[in-house]
């Protein structure tokens, strides 16, 4: 299983990508500890395998790795892995926990040589640390300002060579400066089921589950292309077959448990549905604005935006105009719905026109 570090402490949706507490729990037994045990993101593995084993033959410190990609996908694994590959220990902490410069400093003073220092979420890291960074990645040094005003001096302290690892949800927040300095980037994309499912079948000779081949394509193909939620998912119809059937996960097992669990053959939840679901019968496909269609869906603004939208939008079953949000013939499909006599879905045929108005009108905030 390829899971990455989150912070969650209690799961809002059972396919959201942040790990909860329980994730956490059980990530240190599931996690591969080589390149060769982790699953998916072939180009990466390969890639980054030879940056890795070059490093060995020269007997030096591997270069800087920066990783991108949704939560959930394995960056926090690989960090791991890439520790474990180079024989050194690793330190792990987080862009939101270095808030001045002076906490960079005490960790990096602090490292051994050729330690690998995993700084998730990168980018949420303070500007004054960020440019303390530079130096560190660079030349392995930096100043550290001691007094204030203009008795304030700048002391150089010589670092360890280490590998830093960032991870990030949001590259395109990085300053070039910073992205720059990493030697080696790598892009982590969504699993496609056949892997989820090997992820599924190690998961579960690991948690001691039976599961038939049918019963893991099954839960993949529920999964939204991510690994812990393969994971939480399989977990869930464990429970489902101990309780109610004889113990093994077969497909039938599966889609009960996952029926139970209120999570569709696609992967949409209670959340999901809802929002399709307004969409095109209070709607008639839209356009809507994001806050008329939050109202009537009962969520904040943000919630749907954040939370529902990215997963709709990347099955292509809604999309993003300036004149609001519409559903593709896609959604209807999936809802079994026909759409709207006279007009294509997304077309407004709705009468609701007047929904969409105001502040929450055609050019307005909701319609972005």
């Amino acid at each position: 299983m390829n899971w990455d570090d989150a912070t969650a402490d209690t799961p809002e949706r059972l396919v959201g990508p942040a790990a909860d507490r329980e994730d956490q729990a059980v990530e240190a037994a599931l996690r591969p500890k080589d390149l060769a045990e982790f699953v998916g993101q072939e180009r990466v593995r390969q890639q980054l395998g030879l940056v890795l084993q070059a490093a060995r033959q020269r007997g030096a410190t591997a270069d800087h790795v920066l990783l991108s990609g949704a939560p959930g996908l394995g960056k926090t694994t690989l960090s791991m892995i890439i520790a474990a590959e180079m024989g050194v220990p690793i330190r792990i902490t987080s862009g939101p926990a270095i808030q001045h410069a002076g906490d960079l400093a005490a960790i990096l003073s602090s490292l051994q040589e050729g330690e690998v220092l995993f700084l998730d979420e990168i980018h949420r890291m303070s500007r004054p640390a960020e440019e303390m960074l530079y130096m560190a990645m660079e030349d392995f040094r930096v100043d550290v300002i001691v007094g204030k005003g203009p008795g304030a001096t700048a002391i150089p302290l010589e670092l360890p060579p280490f590998t830093l690892v960032g991870a990030t949800t949001r590259a395109g927040l990085l300053p070039p400066p910073l992205r720059d300095r990493f030697g080696f980037t790598g892009h982590m994309e969504f699993y496609a089921p056949s892997e989820l499912e090997r992820v599924l079948h190690r998961s579960a000779s690991l948690l001691d589950v039976e599961v038939s081949g049918e019963g893991a394509a099954e839960i993949a193909g529920r999964s939204r292309g991510t690994p812990r939620i393969a994971n939480r998912l399989l977990r869930r119809v464990r429970d489902y077959a101990q309780v109610e059937a004889d113990g093994v996960v077969t497909r039938e097992v599966a889609a009960r448990a996952l029926e139970v669990y209120e999570v569709d053959e696609r992967g949409l939840d209670r959340l999901d549905l809802a929002v399709l679901r307004a969409l095109l019968t209070l709607f008639g496909g839209g356009p809507v604005g994001l806050s008329t269609l939050a109202v009537a869906v009962g969520e904040e603004r943000e919630t749907v935006e954040e939370v529902a939208e990215p997963f709709l939008v990347r099955e292509g079953l809604l999309a993003r105009t300036p004149r609001g949000r519409i559903a593709t013939p896609a959604a209807w499909a999936h809802l079994g719905l026909v759409p709207p006599q006279g007009s294509p879905p997304g077309a407004g045929g709705s009468g609701t026109d007047h929904l969409r108005t105001g502040q929450d009108g055609l050019f307005g905030p909701g319609a972005s």
